[in-house]
């Protein structure tokens, strides 16, 4: 079960990571100003606005396994249409439906895997599901740079995703213990705890979109490395994501706390994005290492924000787990556009400075929660 919801999650968290990847090829093809590129990163998030809460009632009233293969199915349909684009705006609408139809996966298999572990196993299990978004991330690090063209690039990620549908299909559980009613819906909606949980750790993802998004346009544009070269150091970030996100999720469930950790992890992250800042114009062998690390801390948070919404939604938690996606997918759309457009108005290391001021907000916001 905890093998198949994570397949199933990499192979859709790959999809934004491999637009970030083929960012400086997208941008040649279709003549695309650097605002325009933020504005391809955050057609998926799009979509995924519209549809997370929509696809978190589906998983609880109708169950886990055939709303999140049907969902992935027609998002790699989606991602194999935008491979043939014949312009900048069927590229964002293409990319946009494929959002909104993968959006099945996160509350599916989310749900499901949190249905097989009791609190204590909890923070590591979800750690180890959340390992999916690094996991698809490396995947699209390490493979896209050796394809010839971003259509190649946009089918073999099509076929990936379709790879996730045939696990969930397989191997997930059909399903539910009981239908919910629309005042439980209502009911987890109204919980102030879900709310500050997820807009406060929502603001970490500002930080992680500048680091997901354009450390390889970054490495390319200002420091002359190859789309291959770049790829990689983003690919070791991923890798220390994944063994930052399964350490952090343990250490949660060590010491019986999800917020304790959660508010520890937004200050090192904010301090490891001003470190890039100051470092950006550095050789690289000293801007190379702060870049892992930034983005290995940037992305190590999300399985306790993920665990935290569940939790707190019990038996609602498709429905509490669709809502912290809906917050973390609206965050999403904005960040990447307005990244791009303060690096082209100000400078690289002002908007990474910019970027740490987030996580720090984040954590603060969490203080009332910090007995959870």
């Amino acid at each position: 079960m905890l093998a198949a919801g994570t397949a199933a999650q990499a192979s859709f968290s790959s999809i934004s990571f491999a637009i970030a990847v083929l960012a400086p090829a997208l941008r040649e093809e279709y003549d695309l100003s650097l605002t325009q590129i933020g504005v391809v990163l955050a057609a998926e998030w799009v979509g995924l606005t519209i549809a997370l809460l929509p696809w978190g009632f589906a998983v609880d009233r109708w169950g886990e396994r055939w709303t999140l293969a049907s969902g992935l199915v027609l998002c790699a349909a989606f991602l194999a249409a935008a491979a043939y684009a014949p312009s900048f705006a069927w590229l964002v609408v293409l990319l946009g439906l494929a959002g909104a139809a993968g959006g099945s996966v996160q509350s599916g298999s989310g749900r499901a895997v949190m249905r097989w572990f009791s609190a204590s196993e909890r923070g590591l299990a979800l750690g180890v599901r959340q390992t999916a978004v690094p996991i698809g991330g490396a995947v699209a690090a390490l493979v896209l740079p050796v394809l010839e063209t971003p259509r190649a690039g946009l089918l073999f990620v099509a076929g990936f995703v379709l790879a996730g549908a045939v696990a969930g299909a397989l191997v997930l559980r059909a399903g539910t213990e009981e239908h919910l009613e629309a005042t439980d819906v209502e009911i987890t909606l109204r919980d102030r705890r879900l709310w500050l949980a997820c807009w406060g750790s929502g603001l970490y993802l500002v930080a992680q979109v500048a680091m997901m998004g354009f450390v390889v346009l970054f490495l390319h544009d200002e420091h002359g490395f190859s789309t291959g070269e770049a790829a990689a150091v983003f690919a070791i970030g991923q890798g220390l994501a994944a063994v930052l996100r399964i350490g952090v999720g343990h250490w949660s469930d060590v010491l019986g706390t999800r917020v304790r950790p959660l508010r520890a992890i937004g200050v090192a992250v904010a301090i490891t994005l001003a470190l890039v800042a100051v470092l950006s114009d550095s050789p690289s062998w000293l801007l190379v290492p702060a870049l892992v690390l930034a983005t290995g801390m940037s992305m190590a948070w999300n399985g306790l924000s993920y665990t935290i919404a569940a939790e707190l939604g019990g038996r609602r938690s498709g429905a509490a787990i669709g809502f912290q996606q809906t917050v973390l997918s609206a965050i999403g759309i904005a960040a990447p556009v307005a990244f791009a457009a303060m690096v082209s108005g100000t400078s690289w290391p002002i908007a990474f400075a910019l970027a740490a001021v987030f996580p720090l907000a984040g954590a603060w916001l969490l203080r009332p929660l910090a007995g959870y």
